[in-house]
């Protein structure tokens, strides 16, 4: 008698929807960013004073910086949550948990700001983290490619995928006055932790962070391709010590339907593959120029 032979089974294919048949999400921006000495940004002059570094980085490679709309900005004011287990349970498995308050005159402004995020190096795995509130609100869903400078010397780039949701809830919402550890339930995938019911989520190291953020021009790489420039200085409530600032910018990915359709590479988010390494030429001079200063 004759076995049927078995069909060996190929590896398996990616996922392309969502559990309801939702489609996964794309790439939508590609942001870049590097870190700065807080120290040295100690008042909005000193903020212009870096829009004039990066003019100088952005004419080294041909590529326009605007300052049109932005010389009379200023600073915005937001004070930073980081909520996260005891033991960083969401931190460590790829997971940021997120409040953002916007202040105006020395007063909040609006209904805080939640952000839940998943954030890692394979695009496919960060697609799939399905990170849609189980709740009745109003959401926003951002899917970015970040662009990071290596972490151990200057020049070089680390990408990392984050697949981000944004919603807010009024002052009146019971969520308000509701112990931030029901907040998990709100998201399936934190399941994978398997907290326990004694289990809370605190804010991380009891610490605000008051972030000070200016928008400084806009870069245009040609092709369609432009980005908004910033840079924020993010300090401890209190005692007003910066922890670090930041210089980046964002630019919207146009999609390329590549690979029969799969989510857009980093290359195809930037347009071309030329646009980045101009991007990252940018990033290149702005930090010597910065670490080139006396400290």
């Amino acid at each position: 008698m004759k076995r049927k032979s078995r069909k060996a089974k190929g590896p398996s294919r990616p996922r392309r929807v969502y559990s309801d048949g939702h489609p996964l999400d794309k790439v939508h921006y590609v942001e870049s960013k590097i870190i700065l000495k807080g120290n040295r940004f100690t008042s909005v002059d000193s903020f212009r004073e870096f829009a004039r570094l990066v003019r100088e980085a952005a004419d080294g490679v041909d590529i326009d910086f605007s300052r049109k709309g932005f010389k009379d900005a200023l600073p915005q004011i937001r004070e930073v949550l980081f909520l996260d287990t005891a033991d960083f349970r969401l931190y460590n498995n790829a997971f940021i948990l997120r409040r953002r308050l916007r202040y105006e005159h020395g007063f909040a402004a609006g209904p805080p700001e939640f952000v839940f995020k998943f954030r890692h190096p394979d695009l496919q795995k960060t697609a799939e983290m399905d990170v849609r509130p189980q709740i009745e609100t109003n959401y926003a869903i951002k899917f970015k490619a970040e662009a990071l400078p290596l972490k151990d010397q200057i020049g070089g780039v680390r990408v990392l995928y984050s697949h981000n949701v944004e919603f807010s809830f009024s002052e009146e919402s019971a969520v308000e006055r509701t112990p931030i550890a029901t907040l998990l339930r709100m998201f399936p995938p934190l399941r994978s932790l398997h907290a326990s019911k004694t289990d809370t989520v605190t804010l991380v190291n009891h610490t605000a962070v008051e972030e000070v953020l200016l928008d400084i021009g806009r870069l245009n790489f040609g092709k369609g391709i432009k980005a908004k420039a910033n840079v924020a200085v993010w300090r401890t409530r209190g005692e007003h010590q910066p922890e670090h600032a930041a210089g980046k910018h964002d630019s919207k990915a146009t999609h390329h339907r590549q690979n029969g359709g799969e989510i857009p590479s980093v290359e195809a988010a930037f347009g071309k593959p030329t646009s980045g390494e101009r991007c990252e030429r940018i990033r290149h001079q702005i930090a010597a120029g910065r670490t080139g200063e006396n400290a």
